[in-house]
């Protein structure tokens, strides 16, 4: 069972910038390598939405709405995906959560299936103010 924990909320002003963190780790090694890891938000009653992922081969997929202001790393080696967040704005505002997936097809059929992704970790809030 792979578990994920989020870190780096928190709140800032418009303009301004944050990096979300998740790490993945398991029972065992054999339980890994991740094949997509990425980013969703929800805000209260709301669906959720795609922010962006990458997959094992390195193909990142964004939403328009981040172009040219979110990006995605990874950390193969500890298992951990980053969300550079920049420019931010008061729309940005929501609960962010990290999945992952061990067999995804690639990171935009990842992106896609939110709803249906079984491994998520617990929430980060990012609150932008204006």
């Amino acid at each position: 069972q792979m578990q994920l924990v989020e870190s780096g909320g928190g709140s800032v002003q418009a303009g301004g910038s944050l990096r979300l963190s998740c790490a993945a780790s398991a029972a065992s090694d054999s339980a890994l390598p991740i094949d997509c890891m990425g980013w969703f938000r929800q805000a209260p009653g709301k669906g959720l939405a795609g922010v962006e992922a990458i997959d094992s081969d390195g193909l990142k997929t964004y939403a328009g709405s981040v172009k040219g202001r979110f990006t995605i790393s990874a950390d193969n080696a500890k298992n951990t995906v980053y969300l550079e967040m920049n420019t931010l704005k008061p729309e940005d505002t929501d609960m962010y959560y990290c999945a992952a997936d061990y067999s995804c097809g690639n990171s935009g059929y990842f992106m896609g299936r939110g709803n249906y992704l079984d491994t998520w970790g617990q929430g980060t809030l990012v609150t932008v103010s204006s």
